[in-house]
């Protein structure tokens, strides 16, 4: 797997570290072979960053021409037009199969390209209007984290670009290597594609601890119904204030979020375990082996058998 980082002048380091972190730990933690991660500019020049960091080994667009993986961290806060050769580099870089991948403004030289015509895809959500009238073909979801079409991702800002990079791991490597590399970094190691971007109005930070605390709760009774009503007496609020709360701290509902929950766990018993699927099933507190199959399949497009002879160690 050879991933290529563009860079350019005036580049956050924290943009640019964001994606090294996640794909450069996969080499040093020997999570697997022949994972290379490179960074280069259009002109194949050094760059400084905002910081005033001068970046002098930067390959050109030749590594990119050769990535199986072009990702696009981030880009000028002007947000300039890209040059036709660079748009013309994606595209190519796409026909010939390579997966593209957009965090944060990275979307804007993605889109430019006409990859993105008639998809969805995200970008901060500072400036998603922007990207939007800008970029007419492409439907934006200003509140996603990250939104993955197999071939093309796209991520919105900061922080969530580390949530799709690892995304990116768990989808080629499985949930383990995701969530080593996550407890390394410490930073969580599954969150959504589909979660809002922000909190529209604060929690209190009582409130913070409750849910937090009930999510730990949850994560460690998986085995159990999970009913909301459950969660929200572990919370210690009333069923409507805990559904309320939880969607605004977590971008989802308690059901959709606990049946993730049940299946992150199932992917990394898959991996790590040679149970067999009905004690998965049972121990993620699936009702029955037929119920953990079809959500399973309709989540990865893949059966648990198949899942873990693609990923188990």
């Amino acid at each position: 797997m050879r991933i290529a980082i563009h860079t350019f002048e005036g580049i956050s380091l924290f943009h640019l570290a964001s994606p090294l972190l996640i794909f450069s730990e996969v080499t040093r933690l020997g999570l697997a072979t022949g994972w290379t991660t490179e960074i280069w500019s259009s002109d194949g020049a050094g760059v400084r960053t905002i910081e005033g960091i001068e970046l002098a080994a930067v390959g050109g667009p030749g590594q990119a021409a050769e990535a199986d993986w072009l990702v696009f961290p981030s880009w000028p806060t002007g947000l300039p037009e890209p040059a036709a050769p660079l748009k013309a580099l994606i595209r190519q870089a796409h026909d010939r199969g390579s997966h593209i991948i957009g965090l944060c403004l990275g979307a804007f030289p993605v889109a430019a390209s006409g990859v993105l015509d008639g998809r969805t895809a995200t970008t901060h959500w500072l400036h998603a209007d922007t990207f939007a009238r800008r970029y007419p073909a492409v439907q934006v979801r200003a509140d996603a984290l990250y939104v993955d079409h197999g071939d093309i991702l796209t991520s919105a800002g900061t922080a969530s670009a580390l949530d799709a990079c690892l995304h990116v791991v768990r989808q080629t490597l499985g949930a383990a290597a995701a969530t080593t590399i996550a407890r390394r970094a410490v930073i969580a190691p599954h969150r959504e594609g589909g979660q809002a971007q922000y909190i529209d109005r604060p929690i209190p930070p009582h409130e913070h601890d409750s849910l937090g605390a009930t999510l730990d709760w949850a994560l460690g009774n998986l085995d159990q119904p999970l009913t909301v009503k459950m969660l929200a007496e572990q919370a210690h609020l009333s069923l409507r204030h805990f559904t309320r709360r939880f969607a605004e701290a977590t971008g989802s509902t308690p059901a959709r979020w606990v049946l993730s929950r049940r299946l992150d766990e199932a992917r990394r018993l898959l991996e790590t375990t040679t149970w067999n699927i009905d004690k998965v099933a049972r121990t993620c507190g699936f009702a029955s082996t037929v119920t953990f199959r079809q959500n399973f399949v309709a989540r990865y497009a893949t059966t648990p058998s198949s899942y873990r002879t693609r990923f188990s160690a």
